[in-house]
């Protein structure tokens, strides 16, 4: 087997392994606190070290990995999220707000690591030639959408493991299993992948280039356009609301992210036609979030018009979803189309600093809003965001042909 192709496969499969235990505790956490009497706002709060040390992490992590190399922040993610998970196995006296939010501090660090890590290693293990950065495209879009598809899934998993066999023991097993999985992974990675020849100062983190910097700015407002609905506001809905239990709500907001997993990885071949054998261009930005604002709306107008709120939030979901998915595909392959190989990690570090920037403005909102305006008022914010990121969008450029990736290292 082709090494680039194998190490994509290790980093791959590794990060499937991660985001499965962090779709899972994020839905306990929601669902276990809600059940202790905690109000929408004081859930957010138990996200907010998550989102806040995810953009510290992204900020220095990019600087971190082009002096040590991409495999070693990655593995570093992965046991750290081992501690974050045990942890919480802890006596359930001791599961204070401050004490979570330590606790979720943890786990953003290690979500971050790992995914700048895995998507900057796509832009150095794909081949070089003809094609390349269609093929740069249908690997990044197979990687993330493939991960929001187990995402998904780790919500399934922790809604029913919380079901299943409560809150503690969830904690412990997955910690057991990622521990085996990121020692397979510490093994199997190459050294040194992903290390800048030409070491970078850190007063570089903010060193952008128009177009970073520009894309930057819309991936904050595309994803707080996401979270101020659905991390707090969403779930809690469903289980106050419309009455779901446990598993019906986990069922259902997996079932959302796997298929809008799906779609993610589907999106080079659904967008082939309108791009004649090339990667998305910047345009191709602005055009789908100017869609995607129709949806959020649409819901929210459903919803004040006394229409079924579950029929409206099922239908409305999806199609959200669906066209959100295209967006962040899209995203995806722009910041490494734009990067070249020696500044990719700190690009990219950059990229999704701006990225939990957005999730943590989303994390906070979706609760004080959903508290003080209800969901409507949610879906009126993601509105704005997401007009807010096409609007910025129109600055996007074109992708230059010489975006083209080079052969990875031998590293």
């Amino acid at each position: 087997m082709d090494q680039g192709l194998r190490t994509y496969l290790v980093v791959t499969g590794a990060y499937w392994g991660f985001t499965l235990t962090d779709g899972a505790i994020h839905m306990l956490v929601v669902l276990h606190f809600h059940n202790l009497g905690f109000s929408p706002l004081e859930i957010a709060f138990l996200f907010l070290f998550y989102e806040i040390f995810g953009i510290i992490t992204n900020g220095v992590g990019g600087w971190i990995a082009s002096h040590i190399g991409l495999n070693r922040t990655m593995i570093a993610g992965g046991f750290l999220q081992v501690v974050a998970l045990g942890s919480l196995t802890v006596d359930p006296s001791w599961l204070s707000v401050a004490y979570v939010m330590t606790a979720m501090a943890l786990s953003g660090i290690a979500k971050d690591l790992n995914k700048m890590s895995a998507k900057s290693s796509v832009k150095l293990v794909v081949p070089k030639g003809e094609n390349a950065d269609t093929r740069l495209f249908k690997w990044v879009a197979i990687l993330t959408g493939s991960k929001n598809t187990l995402k998904g899934a780790g919500f399934f998993l922790g809604g029913l493991l919380l079901y299943l066999i409560g809150f503690r023991w969830a904690m412990g097993g997955m910690a057991s299993v990622l521990f085996l999985v990121y020692l397979y992974a510490w093994w199997a990675l190459p050294m040194g992948m992903g290390k800048a020849k030409a070491k970078a100062k850190f007063s570089q983190i903010f060193s952008k280039t128009r177009e970073i910097n520009i894309l930057s700015g819309a991936r904050y407002f595309l994803f707080g356009s996401r979270d101020v609905w659905f991390v707090v506001g969403l779930p809690v809905f469903l289980a106050s609301v419309t009455g779901w239990n446990h598993i019906e709500v986990g069922s259902f907001l997996a079932l959302w992210v796997v298929v809008y997993g799906f779609v993610q990885a589907g999106a080079p071949v659904l967008l082939r036609k309108g791009h004649h054998g090339r990667g998305p261009q910047g345009s191709s930005a602005r055009n789908w979030a100017l869609l995607l604002a129709v949806f959020p709306a649409g819901i929210a107008i459903a919803l004040m018009s006394g229409l079924d709120p579950a029929l409206s939030l099922i239908v409305g979901l999806f199609a959200f979803g669906a066209v959100f998915a295209i967006n962040s595909a899209v995203h995806s392959y722009l910041i490494l189309a734009y990067s070249d190989h020696d500044k990719v990690a700190m690009n990219v570090g950059f990229y999704y600093m701006a990225n939990a920037a957005g999730r943590l403005t989303g994390t906070v909102l979706s609760g004080w809003v959903y508290q003080t305006q209800g969901l409507a008022g949610c879906l009126w914010w993601s509105t704005a965001f997401v007009l807010a990121a096409a609007l910025i969008s129109f600055a996007l450029p074109k992708v230059p042909e010489e975006a083209t990736p080079a052969a990875p290292t031998s590293s």
